[in-house]
């Protein structure tokens, strides 16, 4: 809201530049519309998108056309008359280029028949918009993912989500702030590297107080998919029919996957909740439970697969020790997280 503060200033210190200088209430009236129309232009220059950009350019140009042609029915008009229709005009078009090319999908005017980025071989246009919100930023996955390139397309860092984390990395708690920095810190390495496309965007949601609601809003109006680890925002978006992309649930689907019966090594660092319970974890997080394996926390054990448990949090294996197979030492050069075929 200070940004749009600054402009009114600027729009009021205008007209009222003009009426100190002339004192003539026309003139006042051409210095209000030509600050609107250099308002109206610096709005444009925030817009993300070439289409907008090509669109309020054309608007524009159709608008003077029509102010001059304008004109030309009335040769005889004051000075003062022909500036207040064409900058009037202008600026009706400029706005109204703009307006249409966030709401009217004209791809096909501006592309030629060969294909471009966006556009698929068979020329339908497909968007490869993804926007990131503060917590899949903080989380740091998304920078290895990207280098592995199983994301494609240009990734969309919205200002307010920028400023959600400046605010947790002013924050007065120390993990609040080391989450900030870490996300900053990914947000750089994401920019340095030269195969990830990052884009910074200027465009406000003004009337939506959330972060979250703010993120729906800007993926609805750019046809983006949003990518999160926030469960509740995950909710939010489908129920909008906007597209998202969940870390987490994609964490869950590469994880190994176990049958009952198959044999895997586990290393026991703590007891479980239920008695004599044994738990461990594997390479990638995945608790294993051992039954009867309380007296062997420390060691390394070869476990049996009993049953293998999914929740939305991730999964859990059960397993019980496999018989006369219990190694008191990791065999060398064997992985915690080996299979017996």
């Amino acid at each position: 809201m200070q940004v749009w503060g600054v402009r009114l200033f600027f729009v009021i210190v205008s007209a009222a530049s003009c009426y100190i200088i002339y004192r003539d209430p026309l003139l006042v009236l051409i210095g209000l519309v030509a600050a609107l129309l250099l308002v109206g232009a610096e709005l444009c220059l925030h817009v993300s998108t070439t289409r907008s950009v090509i669109a309020s350019v054309i608007g524009l140009s159709v608008g003077l056309l029509i102010s001059i042609s304008i004109l030309r029915l009335f040769p005889n008009a004051d000075d003062k008359i022909k500036i207040v229709i064409i900058l009037s005009v202008g600026y009706v078009g400029l706005m109204s280029g703009y307006r249409l090319s966030t709401t009217v999908n004209l791809p096909q005017l501006l592309r030629s028949e060969s294909t471009r980025p966006g556009e698929s071989r068979t020329g339908k246009v497909t968007n490869n918009l993804k926007i990131l919100d503060t917590s899949v930023i903080i989380d740091g996955r998304i920078l290895e993912i990207c280098q592995t390139k199983f994301i494609e397309g240009t990734l969309v860092i919205p200002r307010f989500v920028l400023n959600e984390l400046q605010h947790i990395a002013d924050s007065t708690e120390p993990l609040r702030r080391n989450k900030g920095r870490r996300g900053f810190d990914i947000l750089r390495a994401l920019q340095n590297n030269p195969a990830i496309v990052v884009e910074i965007s200027e465009e406000e949601v003004p009337h939506l107080p959330e972060v979250d609601a703010k993120l729906v809003h800007l993926a609805q109006k750019r046809d983006a998919t949003i990518i999160t680890n926030d469960l509740n925002l995950n909710k939010v978006a489908e129920l909008q029919s906007v597209k998202v992309l969940n870390i987490n649930e994609l964490s869950n689907a590469v994880r190994p996957v176990v049958i009952a019966g198959e044999v895997i090594q586990v290393l026991l660092l703590k007891e479980g909740k239920e008695p004599n319970q044994g738990v461990g974890y594997l390479d990638d997080g995945t608790m294993v439970i051992v039954e009867e394996g309380k007296p062997y926390i420390g060691q390394t054990l070869n476990v049996e697969v009993t049953q293998m448990l999914r929740t939305s949090a991730g999964q859990m294996i059960f397993t019980r020790i496999k018989e006369d197979e219990v190694d008191t030492d990791e065999q060398p050069g064997m992985h915690p997280y080996s299979r017996s075929w």
